[in-house]
């Protein structure tokens, strides 16, 4: 069994090892490797994320996209801004990704903010 920190930060160790991994590796199958490294992290979190609310299903808001595409949204951007740093040119793009991934980041604290998550009791 893991312990409670190592374990909370896990999700962030796989996506963080699939972002560094999809940046610095150049073999094809490298790149499917880390984005599914990447996505595993973020499925992980996203579970934790909807046991682990507290607010009821009927007071949520529903929107305009799937629920599935919605609770990844900001992985779709991160991901994609490391897609944009990796394979487009160097001279404005870089922009663009930094904007994706700020806008990424954001989405995520908003939203771990917004939910008040109830943490798991330890004995």
């Amino acid at each position: 069994m893991l312990t409670k920190p190592l374990y909370e930060i896990l999700p962030f160790g796989y996506m963080a090892l699939g972002s560094s991994s999809f940046i610095a590796l150049d073999i094809n199958y490298a790149l499917v490797a880390a984005t599914v490294v990447f996505v595993l992290g973020a499925r992980i979190y996203v579970m934790r994320s909807q046991n682990r609310r507290t607010d009821s299903a009927r007071r949520r808001k529903s929107g305009y996209l799937p629920e599935m595409i919605y609770n990844f949204l900001p992985f779709i951007y991160l991901i994609a801004a490391l897609a944009i740093f990796k394979f487009l040119p160097k001279d404005l793009y870089p922009i663009v990704a930094i904007c994706l991934l700020s806008y990424g980041l954001y989405i995520l604290v908003r939203r771990s903010l917004y939910r008040r998550h109830k943490l798991p009791i330890t004995p």
